[in-house]
């Protein structure tokens, strides 16, 4: 799986900025959507 992801990413290397941009995305998405459904109280 892995080596097949680095041979992609080397015939298309503007893949890894999309796929960075991904995952920092998601890093900080994750903390806003998990404290947003904890916070909502009541009827």
């Amino acid at each position: 799986m892995n080596q097949k992801m680095a041979d992609y990413l080397k015939q298309n290397p503007r893949m890894i900025g999309v796929l960075f941009t991904m995952v920092l995305l998601l890093s900080h998405a994750t903390p806003v959507l998990a404290g947003g459904s904890t916070g909502t109280s009541g009827p």
